[in-house]
């Protein structure tokens, strides 16, 4: 019995993620990590629909992004809501990776700016935000509500970026994790929420109910990490992933030898292996979906021509289809596809029928 753990796309998400596949696969459990899925809808609606077994999650993401709009009071609540869903919640992992506003420190002294309510007497600053920070019900649309902040100048951008434009000065202001190990490196300053707008983030797995019937010894397994993982613990195997270079995988082996005692057989990945891995993937999705596309493509060429009427009405449903944006389309296809190599050989053929019109 295949068990298939998920990790968003950032370091600490793909850390505990790691961490779970470890720790089973010690207790002689065949498990798939399927690390970088994406965002929070992509994977949450992935264990929804069984392509996933675990991930790891944060308590204010599940209140805020995943269960927005159904007045949750209290936790037994948050358990009740996502059993009746089939997933179970594990207890806190032992850190709280809440959402921070933040800036250089140096610009943050001179311009007198402690609390982020102080953003609104310097309406000229730019901001840069995660593109998921911009969307998520907790993140840009309603901080800036709350805090009635004045600023146009604000643009999503990839996490990682974000501490790179404030290093060159083409942003201003980010979002942050509070484990974040850039924080200190960048010498930046965390910006007080006065107004209390970001609930806690407590790290947790979330996991399909039907493993607790399926492989009891497994949830037994992924729960000895509850409540282990300190803040300043996370901020460390971060900062040994993002600033000393260490793979995610080779942080989080050495924290179970450490914590739980527990005995794993890491393979360090190489570069070269890396390479190899990701161009023998990107040929067989190529070569797989650009096949179907010449397959479907010419006979419909050949109708087209024969039937001009209906040529213009393919085209045109064509033309729409490719108005919306992959993300959007892959969101939408997982309840039908699911994830993996099929879902994207499905999106090629679509972009790659593009190019042959």
């Amino acid at each position: 019995d295949e068990v298939n753990v998920g990790s968003k796309k950032f370091t600490e998400s793909v850390i505990l993620g790691e961490m779970a596949y470890y720790l089973l696969i010690n207790n002689g459990i065949n498990v798939i990590h399927k690390a970088e899925l994406g965002g929070t809808q992509i994977l949450f609606k992935s264990l929804v629909q069984g392509e996933l077994d675990i991930y790891p999650e944060y308590t204010g993401t599940i209140l805020q992004e995943i269960l927005a709009g159904e007045s949750i009071k209290n936790e037994d609540e948050l358990k009740d809501k996502l059993a009746s869903m089939g997933i179970l919640m594990s207890e806190p992992l032992g850190f709280n990776n809440s959402y921070v506003i933040g800036m250089k420190k140096e610009i943050a002294e001179k311009l007198n700016i402690n609390k982020v309510s102080d953003l609104r007497n310097y309406p000229e600053l730019k901001f840069g935000f995660s593109n998921e920070f911009m969307d998520r019900e907790d993140g840009w649309p309603s901080l800036q509500r709350k805090y009635n902040l004045p600023q146009r100048d604000v643009r999503g951008i990839d996490h990682d970026i974000g501490y790179r434009g404030l290093e060159n000065g083409s942003i201003d202001v980010i979002d942050l994790y509070a484990t974040d190990a850039e924080i200190d490196y960048y010498n930046l300053k965390s910006l007080e929420d006065d107004l209390n707008h970001f609930p806690e983030y407590q790290a947790v797995f979330l996991y399909r109910s039907d493993l607790v019937t399926r492989n009891p010894e497994l949830v037994k397994s992924l729960l000895r990490l509850e409540g282990i993982i300190s803040e300043s613990a996370m901020i460390k195997l971060n900062a040994e992933v993002k600033l000393a270079g260490k793979s995610e995988g080779e942080v989080a082996s050495r924290f179970l030898e450490r914590e739980l005692n527990v005995e794993t057989e890491f393979y360090q990945v190489t570069i070269i292996d890396k390479l190899i891995q990701n161009t023998y993937e990107h040929l067989f999705l190529v070569v797989i979906s650009l096949s179907a596309a010449i397959i479907i493509a010419i006979p419909l060429g050949i109708v087209t021509y024969k039937i001009p009427r209906f040529g213009q009405l393919l085209l045109g449903l064509i033309g729409v289809i490719q108005t919306i944006p992959s993300l959007a389309l892959i969101v939408f296809m997982i309840p039908l596809l699911g994830i993996g190599a099929y879902i994207s050989t499905i999106q090629l053929r679509n972009y790659s029928k593009k190019g042959l019109q």
